[in-house]
């Protein structure tokens, strides 16, 4: 069967005024600044294979689009050179460290706006193979590699673009933390796309404009990851984390890199792979994330450090990382902190300890601690997270055998949950359908009450 020519990377070559020699000498280059040696040696042929429709793998299709995005000075995706990336073509880039994250970022915006590939990537599964780190000489010298990257834009970036991006992250944080990641997810995906990520293809006037900008694109982008992990989009979820710590790194914000290593530890633990869980929060825990950070941040790293070691079954060190992290915070209202971090409070500390004591097969001190994060909350602010707390204080109260007050707990749940958005929020109510199940025929009318409203929040939802 003929291949089809690909009449798009044809016409991007013409634009580029290469000539097939000249594209493979380009992307040659491209590919020994990238330590991609199995390109070093690419020839005309090839080029000419891809413009008669042959696909080129591995490697080969990111290496030739950031190739192209240089000469052309704009970021390309995989479709503007008539291929495709992620669950449907190409092995995904995104958790390839030595892969320049601009383009790849920008195809990942592209696909979470376009609604169909957006359900593609909502269908495909999290890969916890995928989330392999680096090597610890790869964080070192990251800074420096995306010093030397060259820009793909005469752009001047200025601190009022810095700013932007961090203002409008400020915005969608808050907004999460009230009505939860799949309220607003596109917008923000939209604004990464298209104001935040093209910032890293530009002009810098000194290395620390250049690390000022990449923390604020790193920590939008890790906002965006956790929308998506919040929404239940687990796989694009993983992707932007994922990305996000890689620019992160190369921002050489430590503190920033383990707060999204963190949120990568968590989305672990809360699937089901404890192993991975633990090596990513224990990368979180390193000199250079936890050990540079503010102390309230300290204190984050340290008890999703202890949910991870909770998952895992090792006891002694899930109780000595929760005191780790009350110390943590016990410090930290004396110490300036970073806005994304202002969140956890004592509310958040006692919610993530219940979580670490339950998996233990703690209920009742889980409870205590449930309890706490109740009372300590800022419910309006916080309604997302608040809704969750009730839901799992709930399922602990009738783990204990205490139906009727664990009904009482869940009506507050659904209370808290009117007008969130959320994945979790979802699981919450599916997780307290399941539980009811077994005792619904001696439940009475509060059961089927509560059952009623179950499905009402569920369809509000979606």
């Amino acid at each position: 069967m003929a291949r089809e020519r690909n009449v798009a990377l044809a016409a991007l070559l013409r634009e580029a005024g290469w000539s097939q020699p000249q594209a493979a000498a380009a992307v040659a280059r491209v590919a020994a600044e990238s330590g991609a040696r199995e390109l070093e040696a690419i020839s005309r042929s090839h080029i000419a294979m891809w413009v008669q429709g042959t696909k080129p793998s591995g490697r080969a299709p990111h290496i030739l689009r950031e190739t192209l995005s240089r000469r052309l000075s704009r970021p390309l995706t995989l479709a503007d050179l008539g291929l495709e990336d992620g669950p449907t073509g190409s092995p995904d880039s995104s958790s390839d460290w030595s892969v320049d994250p601009l383009t790849v970022l920008a195809e990942l915006g592209s696909d979470d706006l376009d609604m169909h590939r957006r359900k593609l990537l909502a269908t495909a599964a999290y890969s916890a193979a995928g989330l392999t780190l680096p090597a610890s000489s790869w964080w070192t010298t990251a800074p420096a590699a995306a010093a030397s990257r060259p820009a793909v834009s005469p752009r001047l970036v200025t601190q009022a673009d810095i700013d932007d991006v961090r203002n409008l992250t400020a915005f969608y944080s808050a907004r999460d933390q009230q009505r939860g990641g799949a309220s607003g997810r596109s917008a923000l995906a939209g604004h990464l796309r298209d104001e935040a990520v093209p910032l890293l293809g530009s002009r810098f006037r000194t290395e620390r404009h250049r690390r000022d900008t990449y923390s604020a694109v790193a920590e939008m982008t890790y906002i965006a990851g956790w929308m998506a992990f919040d929404a239940s989009e687990h796989r694009t979820a993983q992707r932007y984390l994922t990305l996000a710590a890689r620019i992160a790194a190369e921002a050489g914000d430590g503190p920033l890199g383990g707060h999204i290593l963190r949120a990568l530890a968590h989305q672990a633990v809360d699937l089901g792979h404890p192993r991975r869980a633990l090596d990513l929060a224990d990368a979180s825990m390193a000199r250079t994330h936890y050990g540079q950070a503010s102390s309230r941040e300290k204190a984050l790293l340290s008890i999703v450090h202890a949910r991870a070691m909770a998952a895992d079954g090792d006891r002694p060190g899930t109780l000595a990382a929760i005191s780790r992290a009350e110390r943590d915070l016990a410090r930290a209202d004396n110490e300036d902190a970073p806005d994304r971090v202002g969140f956890f409070q004592e509310a958040s500390l006692a919610h993530e300890t219940a979580c670490a004591l339950r998996d233990l097969g703690n209920p009742v001190e889980a409870e205590i601690h449930f309890q706490r994060s109740v009372r300590t909350r800022r419910r309006q602010q916080y309604a997302r997270t608040h809704s969750v707390t009730l839901g799992y204080l709930g399922a602990v109260q009738v783990q204990q055998g205490r139906l009727d007050e664990a009904c009482g707990t869940w009506g507050q749940a659904l209370d808290a949950m009117v007008g969130v958005q959320s994945g979790r929020a979802r699981d919450v109510i599916v997780r307290m359908q399941s539980d009811l199940s077994p005792v619904r025929q001696r439940g009475g009318r509060h059961v089927v009450e509560l059952d009623r409203r179950a499905r009402e929040i569920l369809r509000a939802i979606g």
